[in-house]
């Protein structure tokens, strides 16, 4: 009897369905895993805004997370919108508890639309009890520049710094994303581990429709490293794919469309498979 490893998401949700714990279900299952959930907050949004945002009670979401732990194999766990400090304190210890490994830590901090998921008390708390947990951390630009203090976060070298800055905070590696650096021609990642540091480079898409890249892109790691990849391999392969999910984005809704999780089913899309190599610089 065939089966596939299992997923467990760890995040709150988006209404709209392109981010949140429905973008991370989608890649998930898109990277050929079982994705499975655990919901830490409920938000009111659309492409276009965050209207409200409520978390749910940490019994809960320990609960949630027991119950699939409990029940199943799971091979990977993936967090996202955890935005208070009690949320992330009952988390971890979940984590610990089951021996949630490998786990990818988003960092989600603020929404595309600027609406704050992640409040200023709980950063502490991310840094002290998820990043020396965390298999891979996969912040953006902004996100790596709070969680280190550095400004001005304007090229490659910078990525690079800030990732070497959070790697010492205790995460088996960091992976600082570039894709809101305007003014570099590729969107270029850095990741930083203990051999070292890698870029990985693919063209940047001229497109405003990048709801959920980094839910996609994070869970799509998770799926991955789900899978048996290596670290490095599973960051390839990901990036291989939510660079095609936003080549194919959905123009949808009045703001920013949603990135296109299953972009390889459309047959009229010239896009590869999730992980089929393609050139990259």
């Amino acid at each position: 009897m065939s089966t596939k490893p299992v997923a467990l998401t760890i995040a709150g949700s988006d209404s709209g369905g392109g981010a949140g714990i429905q973008a991370d279900l989608k890649a998930m299952e898109a990277n050929g895993v079982f994705a499975t959930s655990a919901l830490a907050a409920v938000t009111a949004q659309n492409t276009e805004t965050v209207a409200e945002a409520h978390n749910l009670p940490p019994s809960l979401v320990a609960a949630q997370i027991d119950a699939v732990a409990d029940d199943m194999d799971v091979r990977v766990a993936k967090t996202g919108m955890l935005s208070a400090p009690k949320i992330i304190e009952t988390v971890a210890d979940r984590v610990r508890a089951h021996d949630l490994q490998p786990f990818v830590v988003d960092p989600v901090m603020i929404s595309k639309t600027g609406f704050k998921l992640l409040q200023d008390e709980a950063i502490e708390t991310l840094i002290d009890e998820l990043l020396p947990l965390a298999t891979i951390i996969t912040p953006n630009v902004h996100e790596a520049s709070h969680l280190t203090g550095q400004a001005d976060l304007e090229a490659t070298d910078d990525l690079r710094s800030a990732a070497e800055a959070l790697y010492e905070q205790g995460p088996d590696a960091v992976l600082v994303k570039g894709g809101h650096l305007a003014d570099e021609e590729d969107a270029v990642d850095v990741l930083v581990d203990e051999a070292g540091t890698r870029t990985f480079s693919a063209p940047r898409i001229d497109t405003k429709h990048t709801h959920g890249t980094g839910c996609t892109y994070a869970s799509a790691i998770a799926a991955n490293l789900a899978k048996g990849n290596d670290l490095r391999t599973a960051v390839d392969r990901a990036k291989r794919y939510v660079t095609g999910a936003i080549r194919q984005a959905l123009p949808l809704g009045a703001g920013r469309g949603p990135t296109n999780h299953f972009f390889h089913l459309d047959h009229k899309a010239a896009v590869p498979e999730p992980g089929t190599p393609e050139p990259s610089t």
